[in-house]
This record gives structure tokens, sequence and C-alpha cells, in this order.
């Protein structure tokens, strides 16, 4: 089963089984106004250069794009968080990926908003054998493009959900990263770019592979 067969599995659940109308309707609705605004489109891409960063993984160790480039090509998979259940879907399929991607020369890392603790829960209840990293505020998120405001309506549905994204990420600010994967070349240079609005939307990673073979 591909990753957007999954995707499309838990969403027509959450949606059929799981969720009030009145909830679903706000979280379609902050999903077409984000696509509609955009944003998506003025991301960066393939071509771009990869902005510079330096942010701690899940054990507080610092990471930056220059060490990282030095041991080869790097994937980068801006995700939402912890609480997300379509982006926890897509790091087990990364996971499930990983070892390929590391056999091609390149390395993997995921990045959220969220703190380290999160991303250590992240990394243990999915067995992710590569590093989570924490930006604070979306900061790297915004340079790449990526991040957008959380509407009033639906940052209060997920915290009926048990969703506080003050708690999770440790700031007020109520923002979020589109999900974005990216393939930096060991130049800096940005050789593919996928983002997308629609959160529960997110291609296969299978499709890393004719890039990495390419640059390797």
């Amino acid at each position: 089963m591909s990753l957007q067969d999954r995707l499309d599995a838990f969403k027509a659940d959450f949606e059929g089984n799981k969720a009030p109308p009145e909830v679903v309707a706000v979280m379609r609705r902050a999903t077409a106004d984000l696509i509609a605004s955009g944003k998506a489109t003025r991301a960066l891409k393939a071509g771009d250069r990869a902005p510079a960063f330096a942010l701690a993984d899940q054990d507080g160790v610092t990471r930056n794009l220059t060490e990282l480039l030095a041991q080869g090509p790097l994937v980068l998979s801006f995700y939402r968080g912890v609480w997300c259940p379509y982006c926890n879907l897509e790091l087990e399929a990364l996971q499930a990926t990983a070892a390929k991607i590391r056999s091609m020369g390149s390395n993997l890392v995921a990045i959220s908003p969220q703190t380290a603790p999160n991303s250590r829960k992240a990394q243990k209840d999915h067995g992710l054998s590569f590093p989570v990293l924490s930006d604070p505020g979306n900061e790297l998120a915004n340079r790449f493009g990526l991040r957008f405001q959380l509407p009033a309506d639906l940052a209060a549905i997920y915290k009926q959900f048990g969703i506080d994204l003050s708690q999770f990420n440790g700031d007020t600010s109520q923002t979020l990263p589109m999900p974005a994967r990216y393939v930096v070349d060991r130049a800096g240079v940005i050789q593919y770019a996928e983002v997308n609005p629609d959160y529960t939307r997110r291609p296969d990673p299978d499709e890393l592979f004719p890039v990495l073979e390419r640059i390797r």
C-alpha cells in the first residue's frame, strides 16, 4: 500500500466515523483557504539555494547544514509534529526507505516546530533512525516559505482534541509548516522540492530515488 493510500484510508475513517461534520467543515475550509492563498507556490523550489541552519536534534545535539552536506546530499522533511497522524504515517514511510537513502550516499533529517521531548517521542514511537530537528517558531520553515498562521477556529478544534500547539512547540505563535520534502545537493542547491498546502497529501518516498541517483 502506498503512503497516499494509507493517508486516504485514515482520512476517510476520521472524517466518516470519528469527527463531527462541523469539525470536518472547519478543517476542510482551513485547507482550502491555505491552497487559495497561493503560499505553496511561493515556497523555495528546485534550483534555489537552501538556507543555512543550525538546529538541535531530539538529544540536544546541534546539526548544521554545512556539516550535514559534507557527508552527502540531504533529504529534508518538514512536518507538523508528533500529534499529527498524517505526519506520523509519512515518517514511517520515510523510515522504511531510510536505509536505501543512505545506501545512495545521502542522509535524511526531519524538521518540525516541536520541542525536543516531543521529537524524542516521535523517534521512539516510530522507530526512526534519522534525526528529528526542532525549528523553534518555525523560523527555518519561514525561510523556506512554508510557515503559516493556524486559523483561530482550527486552533480551538485542535485544543478540543488535546492538541495545544503552545505546549507541543514551546511557543505561542500558533504557526505550522506546510508539509514539504526537499533534496539538497552537496553544493547547497535544492534539486527536488515538494510542498503541499493540503496536509493529507504526501508524495511517496520512492519519488526521491531518481533524484538521489542523479546527484550521487
